[in-house]
């Protein structure tokens, strides 16, 4: 049977900087849309409803935005943010550029996978069924970790642009092929 690849991108994580301080008492106060426990944790969370995304933003005016399934996403997710920003009457002045921190990605490679035999034959791999389903494989010389499912599933994390997703999903078919997978 001949691997099939499939994947999409669920996920993106962002990070950028609005680059000037953020009253974020005021904001939380503004908005409905957010939660701000200062004693709990120092960043304020605003949900989005339109691209459907969250953001945490801190009083440094960086923000790391999260739930976006494309580059667009961000960018109008990180525009939205500066809309409601201005709505406290805080000048965002620069354009933001954001930087990925990390594609989450999920999908199929089409043929089933022996994961004991897997969990063997690659080296950095963990697999304990007793506690999950998925073995976990660390993708050598790269920053992409691999979920592999036994129905041929798989969910990718770990890179930062969707050129290096496909590659590392095309390394892990390799690798799989050298262990007697085509």
């Amino acid at each position: 049977m001949a691997v099939k690849k499939e994947i999409k991108i669920v996920n993106i994580v962002a990070t950028a900087s609005l680059e000037r301080a953020i009253p974020l008492v005021k904001l939380a106060e503004a908005l409905p849309n957010t939660e701000y426990n200062p004693e709990q944790f120092p960043g304020l969370v605003m949900r989005i409803k339109d691209p459907k995304t969250s953001a945490l933003i801190f009083s440094s005016g960086k923000i790391v935005c999260t739930g976006a399934k494309s580059m667009q996403i961000v960018k109008d997710s990180i525009d939205m943010i500066i809309k409601n920003v201005e709505k406290i009457k805080v000048k965002i002045t620069v354009q933001p550029k954001f930087t990925v921190q990390n594609l989450v990605a999920a999908g199929s490679i089409g043929i089933d996978l022996n994961l004991n035999a897997l969990a063997i034959q690659l080296s950095n791999t963990e697999y304990e069924p007793e506690q999950f389903p998925g073995l976990v494989y660390k993708l050598p010389n790269t920053r992409a970790t691999f979920l592999l499912f036994s129905n041929g599933k798989i969910v990718c994390t770990g890179t930062r642009s969707e050129a290096k997703l496909h590659e590392a999903v095309d390394l892990l078919i390799k690798e799989l092929a050298k262990v007697g997978y085509k």
